[in-house]
């Protein structure tokens, strides 16, 4: 597989794990649990899937100022994803990560990538760089 550049939203350490690409929009409130880090909508075509510790490549979110709070309690509980991959900027989902790191946790690493890459990474082990390239 060919590397490709991503843009860091949000520093953090290179990691390599698996890749899980999420099909359909998500919403943090309400479609993941932050207690076990599974997809939790039951509608969703991942539901049952863990992004504890994987690179999540997120094609939509679904807005609620409750997701930030999602994302802290994941990385505070140590089951946030590896790294978060996104189509576009969410900064409500972001602003998680940026407390985590405010209060002294470990953060994952955030990027934006055209989800024209997604299906092609998805299931994947990748290494991701803290300069954003997937490979």
């Amino acid at each position: 597989m060919v590397s490709v550049q991503a843009e860091v939203l949000l520093p953090g350490p290179a990691i390599t794990a698996d890749a899980l690409a999420l099909t359909a929009p998500i919403s943090f409130w309400g479609g993941v649990d932050a207690k076990s880090g599974l997809v939790a909508d039951p509608r969703h075509p991942e539901n049952g899937q863990r992004i504890s510790g994987k690179v999540l490549l997120v094609p939509e979110t679904v807005g609620s100022s409750s997701a930030a709070a999602i994302l802290l309690e994941l990385v505070h509980g140590r089951r946030a994803p590896a790294a978060i991959v996104l189509h576009e900027p969410d900064a409500i989902l972001l602003l998680g990560l940026i407390v985590a790191h405010e209060m002294g946790y470990d953060t994952p690493i955030a990027l934006r990538l055209d989800r024209g890459h997604f299906a092609a990474l998805h299931g994947r082990s990748l290494t991701v760089s803290s300069s954003g390239v997937i490979g």
